[in-house]
C-alpha cells in the first residue's frame, strides 16, 4: 500500500507520517515547512511576547505527546515545500507523489486549483482539528476552549472538498479527559485522531466508510488566522483555565452530536 500525505513539519505532523509509515509499504510526504519557533520567529503567526508565551505552552504539550523533530522512517520519501507554495506547484512537479492508493491532508495550507480538483476526485481525506460543522477555520480547538465549550474540542475526518473544512464527514474524534490542562487536552485530540486513522487504515476500512454531508446551520464559529490576536492570546492565558474548570464544563455539557 502506498500513501501520500500533505502535511507540515511540526512534531505532531512527523508523528502522523510515522503512523502512516507503520501501516503502509511506502509513504510520500509533501511537507510544508514553517518555523519551529512560532511566536519567536515571524511566520504564519506573528512574532510578539504574547504569541511567544502562548506557543511555549502549545509546544510543551506537543513535545510531551509527540517528541521533538527527528528523521523519518526509511519508507518515507519527503518532498519539502514552503508553507503556502503547495497550490503553486504544477502537475509535473507533483507527478511522483500522485500515484498512491490513499491521499491524506493534515495541517497543510488551503489546497486550490488543479491539485484540489485531483485530490477531491481521488477521495482524499482531510483531518480537521476541530469539530465540523460546529467549528471551522483555523485554531478551532483553541476557539472552542475560548468560548467555554471544551465538549466541542476534537477532530473531524472528512472527504476533502474545494471549500474549507466542509467536506462530507467520515467520523469525529474527541479527546479523553483524564485531568490534563487545556493545552494538553487539545493536543490529546491530535494524538487520538492519528491513532484512529492508523487503526482504520491497518484494518483496511478507512477508504470504505460512507460519508455524510455537513449541516451548515450548526456552525458556531468560523475562525481566521487574523482573529487570533495578541490581545486574544493574552486574555486566554490570563483566564488560566484549570483542569478542574475543564472537568466541570465537560460534565455540565452533553456536547455536540457526532459521528464515530
Amino acid at each position: 500500500m502506498r500513501v501520500t500525505v500533505f502535511t507540515s513539519n511540526q512534531p505532531r505532523h512527523l508523528a502522523f507520517i510515522e503512523r502512516l509509515a507503520a501501516v503502509a509499504e511506502e509513504v510520500y510526504a509533501v511537507v510544508e515547512t514553517t518555523t519551529a519557533f512560532p511566536g519567536r520567529v515571524e511566520d504564519f503567526y506573528r512574532k510578539s511576547p504574547a504569541m511567544q508565551l502562548y506557543f511555549s505552552r502549545v509546544l510543551e504539550a506537543e513535545v510531551s505527546l509527540f517528541g521533538l523533530q527527528r528523521p523519518l522512517p526509511q519508507n518515507v520519501r519527503v518532498l519539502p515545500v514552503k508553507m503556502g507554495d503547495l497550490s503553486l506547484l504544477g502537475e509535473d512537479q507533483l507527478a511522483s507523489v500522485m500515484t498512491s492508493e490513499h491521499y491524506l491532508v493534515f495541517g497543510s495550507s488551503f489546497i486550490r486549483g488543479w491539485l484540489a480538483d485531483t485530490l477531491v476526485n481521488r477521495r482524499a481525506i482531510n483531518i480537521h482539528m476541530g469539530l465540523s460543522p460546529y467549528y471551522r477555520g483555523t485554531a478551532c480547538n483553541f476557539w472552542a476552549l475560548y468560548d467555554d465549550r471544551p465538549a466541542f474540542v476534537g477532530a473531524t475526518v472528512h472527504l476533502l472538498s474545494r471549500g474549507l473544512d466542509n467536506g462530507p464527514i467520515l467520523f469525529h474524534v474527541r479527546p479523553n479527559f483524564y485531568g490534563q490542562d487545556p493545552f494538553l487536552f487539545t493536543m490529546q485530540a491530535v494524538e487520538e485522531v492519528q491513532i484512529e486513522i492508523g487503526e482504520r487504515m491497518a484494518q483496511g476500512v478507512l477508504g470504505s466508510l460512507t460519508p455524510i454531508d455537513q449541516d451548515k446551520a450548526l456552525e458556531l464559529r468560523y475562525s481566521r488566522n487574523r482573529d487570533f490576536t495578541d490581545e486574544i492570546a493574552s486574555e486566554f492565558l490570563q483566564r488560566a483555565i484549570s483542569s478542574e474548570d475543564l472537568r466541570k464544563s465537560l460534565e455540565s455539557s452533553s456536547g455536540p452530536e457526532l459521528r464515530t
